[in-house]
């Protein structure tokens, strides 16, 4: 029997994975929000670095994927820190481990342009994502965000 895994690969988000972002999504919601997919992976995709946003396929079928940002002095940030942007996994495949794939992959790829701080916001009531991202490494923030040194 083949392992779970073997069958799961990591891929750069393009536009063409919109109309599976917006399925997930609508089933992880219960709601379809596809202009605001639409401005995230359309409109915004010049703006990012194209390997900071991920998908996971299983058998040529998006189940997951993960947006991310490297900083620029926005806000008077420097530039070597990275966002986790939005992270969805099709419920259908939940709790198997492809969100932490996803977030190493994504770790991995915001090291390459010298990111040694990751940052992302979590609603403080959503138990199981403030338990994913703690498992991966990230405390409280002084901002009452999530922050992982890498």
């Amino acid at each position: 029997m083949s392992n779970f895994f073997d069958k799961l690969t990591v891929r750069h988000l393009t536009k063409d994975d919109l109309d599976s972002i917006v399925e997930i999504d609508t089933k992880v919601l219960g709601e379809a929000r596809r202009e605001y997919w639409v401005t995230k992976i359309i409109k915004e995709a010049d703006t990012r670095p194209s390997d900071a946003s991920l998908v996971s396929e299983i058998d040529g079928k998006v189940v997951g994927f993960i947006l991310g940002e490297v900083s620029g002095w926005e806000f008077k940030v420097p530039n070597n820190i990275g966002w986790i942007d939005t992270i969805g996994i099709d419920p259908d495949y939940q709790n198997r481990g492809i969100a932490k794939v996803l977030a190493t992959a994504l770790v991995a790829n915001l090291k390459t342009y010298g990111v040694d701080t990751i940052y992302t916001l979590v609603n403080w009531n959503d138990w199981d994502l403030l338990q994913f991202f703690h498992a991966m490494g990230f405390s409280r923030g002084d901002m009452i965000n999530l922050v992982l040194k890498v």
